[in-house]
């Protein structure tokens, strides 16, 4: 299996970005890691092995990104500062990230997938910018960071505004109006999945719910247990991507 190791300074984040990328042609498919995760997690966890026989037969290229998220959602930072970080490191996925792949594979298609906050990560940034992707695979998410459960706060300790509205996908969909954006997430093929035991069904379930109120085509999956490790994510993209 093709393995490339990439880094550069982002001019963006102010700061050196790293990346994997994983075969030499195909879908090409943006993976976004884990809560506190890093870009080389998913091969150290089994989980790109686990598409070895689409990587390597040029079906997929999968491309794992690095994340800030110790910098935006989960630093000490004021709540208006995190979501404005989190704005920045969405740039340097649209403004480097996507550029670099382009030159590296030719293929028109875009898939933008995660796990976990990956998985966050993987849905926002495919439903705000729906023209620039093909396919979008949420796994064990939670799609509301606003929301406070068991385990997992409110990453904005109470704070709200605009721009935190329109990076929470169940907040925004449930509200969507605008028919033009509407038919473009409408061309995306949107998989979700998340397990029955897991904090964030009830969230998955008002995304899906929001979608299909607006008619939006989706797979929405529950797997039984939790299904919050990389065991089942092993499972999932074979199924999934």
């Amino acid at each position: 299996m093709e393995r490339g190791y990439h880094k550069w300074f982002s001019k963006i984040l102010d700061r050196d970005m790293e990346l994997l990328a994983f075969g030499h042609s195909g879908e090409p498919v943006i993976f976004f890691p884990t809560r506190g995760a890093r870009f080389y997690d998913f091969e150290n966890w089994k989980v790109i092995e686990a598409m070895r026989d689409k990587i390597e037969s040029g079906k997929l290229q999968v491309f794992c990104v690095d994340s800030i998220d110790n910098e935006s959602f989960y630093s000490d930072a004021l709540p208006e500062a995190r979501i404005l970080r989190h704005g920045q490191y969405e740039s340097y996925i649209l403004k480097e990230v996507i550029p670099f792949i382009r030159k590296q594979n030719s293929d028109k298609r875009l898939v933008s997938a995660g796990c976990s906050l990956g998985g966050y990560h993987a849905v926002n940034i495919a439903f705000r910018h729906p023209k620039l992707f093909t396919k979008v695979v949420g796994m064990s998410a939670r799609y509301d960071l606003t929301i406070s459960l068991p385990f997992f706060d409110d990453l904005f300790d109470g704070y709200f505004n605009d721009t935190i509205y329109y990076n929470m996908p169940t907040r925004f969909i449930a509200m969507l109006s605008d028919k033009r954006i509407v038919r473009q997430i409408k061309k995306l093929e949107i998989i979700l999945v998340i397990g029955l035991e897991d904090s964030f069904l009830e969230n998955n379930r008002q995304l899906s719910n929001a979608l299909t109120n607006l008619k939006i085509p989706h797979a929405y999956y529950e797997w039984q247990e939790e299904a919050h490790r990389s065991r089942y994510w092993r499972q999932m993209v074979q199924l999934y991507l």
